[in-house]
């Protein structure tokens, strides 16, 4: 079997001014509105973290189940991410809940197998668990 890999551009670009909202834009022109206080509906930063986590794992479960022959059973996924930050350091996240509800007429062990090649092609998990270098300029 051959897959073909389609590349678009990915990235993203937020601006914000000394008054006013953030917003930020991908690279295929979404635009997206920042939360800018606790008390405001609204993704902020770490909403994105655990949304671009969600959003990767659910597309990859769907990935999965036609590469493991499951997708004619395969009805739906839902993801859901949450986390903890540390006590000891602000800024920084250090336990990332994930929860796989996958429906379908299949058995605990296919939605399993699922899951686990779901985790093993999600980019976002992936990256996650390896700490890219970041490089600022």
């Amino acid at each position: 079997m051959t897959f073909r890999i389609r590349k678009r551009p990915s990235g993203a670009v937020t601006t914000v001014s000394r008054r006013g909202a953030a917003s930020t834009v991908s690279a295929t022109g979404a635009v997206l509105e920042l939360s800018n206080a606790a008390s405001t509906p609204g993704f902020n930063p770490v909403d994105l973290l655990y949304a671009s986590l969600s959003a990767c794992l659910a597309l990859s479960t769907r990935i999965a189940a036609s590469e493991l022959g499951l997708f004619e059973r395969f009805e739906s996924v839902r993801v859901s991410v949450s986390g903890e930050k540390t006590a000891s350091e602000f800024s920084r996240v250090e336990t990332i809940s994930v929860r796989l509800e996958i429906a379908g007429m299949l058995s605990d062990v296919e939605k399993a197998d699922i899951a686990e090649r779901a985790e093993r092609i999600c980019t976002v998990s992936n990256t996650l668990r390896e700490s890219p270098r970041i490089d600022v300029a």
